[in-house]
């Protein structure tokens, strides 16, 4: 556990994030740059529906089974996953954890199976989390 009072934070378990390089111009010239608030919002919102209809709850509650049911892999998202759990060195927890965040990645692109970039891009925050946590 964490050593803050009252914080549920355990250190095994600590959420993706991603380093953000500071905006240049952009928004402190008033001009905003990407996609708009209201747009990722609609698409989290999209996400959230389509895995409340899947099973009734978020991606990151699914069991080992429903993993198995809703994260397909073709050949080469096994070989991109496989070569990341060897060069990476992850457990089987990893494992899992990688394809539910893939899998959201996925419901956000509206994309069904997930995809080698879904997966790629879920294994990057996994390396990140552990580059910055440790």
């Amino acid at each position: 556990m964490c050593c803050v009072p009252n914080c549920r934070l355990t250190l095994d378990r600590p959420p993706v994030t991603s380093p953000r390089r500071p905006e240049k111009g952009g928004v402190v010239d008033g001009e905003a740059t990407g996609e708009p608030s209201d747009k990722i919002r609609a698409r989290v919102e999209d996400a959230r529906t389509v895995q409340r209809k899947r099973f009734g709850h978020p991606n990151t509650r699914m069991s080992p089974k429903e993993i198995k049911a809703h994260c397909t892999l073709d050949d080469e998202c096994q070989e991109l996953l496989k070569m990341a759990m060897t060069e990476l060195n992850l457990s089987a927890r990893a494992y899992d954890r990688i394809l539910k965040v893939s899998r959201t990645i996925a419901d956000l692109d509206h994309a069904n199976p997930i995809k080698f970039n879904h997966i790629s891009e879920a294994t990057q925050y996994r390396s990140l989390g552990r580059q910055f946590w440790l």
